[in-house]
């Protein structure tokens, strides 16, 4: 196996994570077998327990990993399905090696930073290098900034698992910021000379450096970095800001052949140039759609873009499928209660709620999805928005006035949604949800059962702790709501329809996980060609 490192500098968000995505995406149509982790220095075990607000999105595995948002770029530009092995956090590396100490594994010996926990870090690479005979290249990229406390021990343990496996099967990569000083009218090249000698420092020479950049890159500041940061000038690369999508990354990269640069490095040269057509057709999609529709999303974490990351993506994905552009309307929940659903939500062809947990805003989501299903607006609820939806409808249809959820009401009259027995009593919030990829059985004759192009089973991946009760499920049913999915396992509902509604389906795990540029996930498409075709019935009938 070969391997390629990625790290940043200067600052964070700089966009290692769509360096990295991108680079994959090149050597994949390259023909080579690619796969991607994420190593992140801080301390937290997951980001489970994280606030949207400190790290965006918790994006799910199959397996039931709770990961950083990257591993969302990660399985949205590559074909690789990841699993907790392709996401290490130093909390997860100090509690392995407590855990080892406290069983006498280490014989005795003092246990020190090096060799005990940078032995941890190698491996995983270790590991997953064994687990995955069939890949020809594993890319990590290391989360934070070089010079960083916390990332130190990472960065020692890359350098040592360098020498191990032969530099010869290594590719370093700095990702670095190149800013543009508007006052003296030049890009300044000082930030990316002191990153790469720290980084030179702790013993890491880059073999490519990536410039993070508003303008291009000239060959005069191409020529300074080479030579200060002892780099060939070819391997100096652009990183441009993009001007319409994240999709065209790759596109920009390839302008300077850093995927030639990559595997002439790690002695892969003999594979062709990337057969990027159908990715080029995606992204023309995106830049150039014939339609255009518009979306309200009514969340809880509007203000933070990426809380709902693998939402708008999706929805992304939707729009290219059918052509169209998707204009989101981001819509605070708390707003529809002060202001009433259609105040707020003003004009749009679909609704969409996503997940979330917390009892803030949520009577504003159920008025969102009130207003949906009395005005034939497109909707689709996501794991929270399928719960929301339930309690709507159980209120306001079925007459149970008083339906909620026991995680917002614990004495509630009607508790349409609640834990599972197994739930009760859990104190830890980490990792004790339903997670991961469950089967379901989908019904026939439902919209749902439709749009998996008559599918009988699927599998997708759950985040949620509240469920479905099967208490008021002949209840809801008599009053008309449909269940079109159950878990293959348990018989929890998986997926609920409004019938004679251009579209109102809500679903309890998360597809956004599920979806990719060229295969957009099958509810997501449904969703968006039903809004458009709002849209267009609006053009046809002004």
């Amino acid at each position: 196996m070969k391997y390629i490192f990625v790290t940043g500098g200067v600052v964070s968000s700089l966009g290692k994570g769509l360096a990295a995505a991108s680079i994959g995406t090149l050597l994949e149509h390259r023909g080579l077998k690619v796969l991607m982790q994420k190593f992140d220095p801080y301390l937290n075990v997951d980001p489970g327990t994280m606030s949207p607000y400190q790290h965006g999105e918790v994006y799910v595995l199959d397996d039931g990993a709770e990961t950083d948002l990257d591993l969302g770029h990660y399985e949205r530009f590559t074909s690789g399905v990841l699993s907790q092995m392709n996401n290490l956090t130093s909390g997860q590396v100090f509690d392995s090696v407590i855990k080892k100490e406290r069983r006498g594994e280490y014989l005795g010996k003092t246990v020190q930073f090096i060799p005990h926990v940078t032995d941890e870090i190698k491996s995983r690479l270790q590991q997953v290098t064994l687990d995955n005979p069939d890949v020809d290249v594993l890319i990590t990229e290391i989360g934070g900034t070089v010079g960083d406390m916390e990332g130190l021990l990472f960065i020692e343990a890359l350098r040592q698992y360098a020498l191990e496996v032969g530099k010869q099967n290594v590719c370093f990569i700095h990702v670095t910021l190149l800013p543009y000083i508007k006052a003296a009218g030049e890009a300044k090249t000082k930030p990316t000379q002191q990153s790469v000698a720290k980084l030179r420092e702790l013993g890491i020479q880059p073999d490519i450096i990536i410039c993070r950049t508003e303008t291009d890159l000239d060959e005069d500041n191409r020529r300074k970095i080479a030579m200060f940061c002892n780099v060939e000038r070819k391997n100096v690369v652009a990183f441009r800001d993009v001007a319409n999508t994240i999709y065209e990354c790759p596109i920009d990269l390839r302008r300077d052949k850093i995927d030639r640069l990559v595997v002439d490095k790690i002695g892969l040269s003999d594979t062709p140039a990337p057969a990027l057509e159908e990715w080029e057709k995606f992204v023309y999609r995106v830049i150039h759609p014939k339609h255009r529709t518009t979306i309200a999303v009514v969340g809880k974490y509007i203000e933070l873009q990426d809380a709902y990351k693998s939402i708008y993506e999706s929805l992304i994905h939707a729009g290219a499928h059918h052509d169209t552009e998707i204009n989101i309307v981001r819509v605070e929940a708390e707003a529809i209660e002060d202001n009433g659903a259609a105040a707020s939500i003003g004009h749009v062809h679909g609704i969409l709620v996503p997940g979330g947990f917390g009892d803030r805003g949520i009577e504003g989501k159920i008025l969102a999805a009130q207003y949906a299903r009395e005005s034939n607006i497109p909707y689709f609820g996501i794991c929270l928005g399928m719960q929301i939806a339930t309690i709507e409808y159980a209120r306001n249809v079925c007459g149970l006035t008083e339906a909620n959820s026991t995680e917002f009401k614990k004495d509630a009259k009607d508790p349409v949604i609640c834990l599972q027995e197994e739930q009760k009593g859990i104190e830890d919030m980490g990792a004790t949800m339903r997670l991961g990829s469950c089967e379901s059985i989908l019904f026939a004759g439902t919209r749902a059962s439709d749009l998996y192009g008559g599918a009988d089973r699927i599998h997708e991946r759950h985040r949620h702790r509240y469920e479905f009760n099967s208490d008021y499920q002949d209840k809801l049913q008599e009053g008309g709501l449909v269940i079109s999915s159950v878990s293959a396992n348990e018989g929890l509902v998986e997926i609920i329809e409004v019938p004679n509604h251009p579209f109102y389906l809500a679903a309890q795990f998360h597809p956004e996980f599920r979806s990719k540029p060229n295969k957009p996930h099958p509810l997501f498409a449904g969703f968006i060609k039903a809004a458009l075709d709002r849209a267009n019935a609006e053009i046809s009938n002004p």
